[in-house]
């Protein structure tokens, strides 16, 4: 086996994990620090709105306190996943931890603690965090099914297709982590004992295979949701009916 050029290897994952925290972190602030106004769709970085500043969407109205955007209360969660998410830490692992820096590389640092020491061993909550990532495309699939209501009538528009399509995505993306597939696989001795719990982890399996590529594109999809959502309710252009 041949070994990557450190130099070369560990440039290129470098560069994959500044795309990563460009394509997390600057977006979810923007969204945090903005005004609310949804029209006839809510935008998934707010859903589910817990406060009463949302004018459309599933709005529980737990904390009508708060100031601030309701973005700020429901993103920790979300993004507390897929900082975690095993994809996740291979990026920034080998561009910023230097653990490997690449391939068949040695680490940077003398000694190799793995995930047992701070603040790596806080990587350990991803399993918990699965939990909390849940809900969410649950949430956002019902987000979109009230997204064909205009007016007290139905309708299908561009906009509750890009919901549909966004809510796919993050499930896809949830369901294909390892933690998922250790939940539904995990503690048998023999599949055989059980047969449905078989037969989901291996649909999860497929999902899991594919997890970078629903990572990245169910990030970039999020993003770009929100940002049609908001170019509709700003006036921008008008969002497409096609029923």
């Amino acid at each position: 086996m041949v070994a990557a050029a450190p130099g070369h290897r560990g440039g290129a994952d470098r560069l994959r994990g500044l795309r990563h925290l460009v394509g997390v972190h600057p977006h979810g602030y923007y969204a945090g620090h903005v005004g609310n106004d949804y029209r006839d769709y809510l935008s998934p970085l707010y859903s589910p709105c817990l406060t009463d500043h949302c004018d459309n969407g599933v709005t529980w109205q737990l904390v009508g306190w708060w100031p601030f955007s309701a973005a700020i209360l429901m993103l920790p969660f979300p993004l507390l996943f897929r900082v975690t998410c095993y994809y996740y830490r291979k990026a920034y692992y080998r561009s910023f931890w230097l653990a490997p820096p690449a391939c068949a590389v040695p680490d940077a640092h003398r000694r190799y603690t793995g995930e047992a020491r701070f603040p790596l061993i806080l990587q350990n909550v991803h399993r918990y965090a699965f939990y909390l990532a849940v809900p969410f495309p649950i949430i956002l699939l019902w987000e979109a099914i009230r997204g064909l209501r205009f007016g007290g009538g139905w309708g299908f528009g561009l906009g509750g297709l890009i919901l549909f399509v966004n809510a796919i995505l993050l499930f896809a993306y949830t369901w294909g982590c390892h933690a998922g597939r250790h939940v539904c696989g995990g503690h048998l001795d023999a599949f055989s004992q059980g047969p449905v719990r078989y037969w989901v982890w291996k649909r999860m399996s497929w999902l899991n295979v594919h997890h970078m590529g629903f990572a990245w594109v169910s990030l970039i999809w999020v993003a770009w949701t929100d940002g049609y959502i908001r170019l509709v309710a700003a006036g921008v252009f008008h969002d497409p009916r096609f029923l």
